[in-house]
């Protein structure tokens, strides 16, 4: 029987060595406990599912500098979800 419950020292450990699904899954393990900072720590060392997931949170949030600071760390997608939301109509708000 494997082993389900890997402890995120396990993954760290694991993903430092190279493994990248060991990485991906630290990544979900980070977010799940909501920890931002570990999740940007892993976007600086090359964690494209971090990016994923920092993109998500800042599209749901509409924030763009967060955005602009992942693209910077080579999530690229990052950036277009930075375009699309500049880009769009600024209906349904005042001004």
């Amino acid at each position: 029987m494997a082993n389900t419950n890997i402890d995120r020292e396990t993954l760290r450990e694991l993903a430092d060595e190279g493994n990248e699904t060991a990485l991906d899954r630290l990544a979900d393990l980070v977010d799940a406990a909501g920890d931002l900072g570990e999740l940007r720590e892993l976007l600086d060392e090359g964690s494209m599912r971090a990016g994923f997931l920092l993109t998500r949170r800042a599209v749901a949030t509409g924030d763009l500098r967060e955005l602009q600071r992942i693209s910077d760390a080579g999530y690229d997608e990052a950036g277009d979800e930075l375009e699309r939301l500049l880009k769009a109509p600024a209906d349904g708000q005042g001004g």
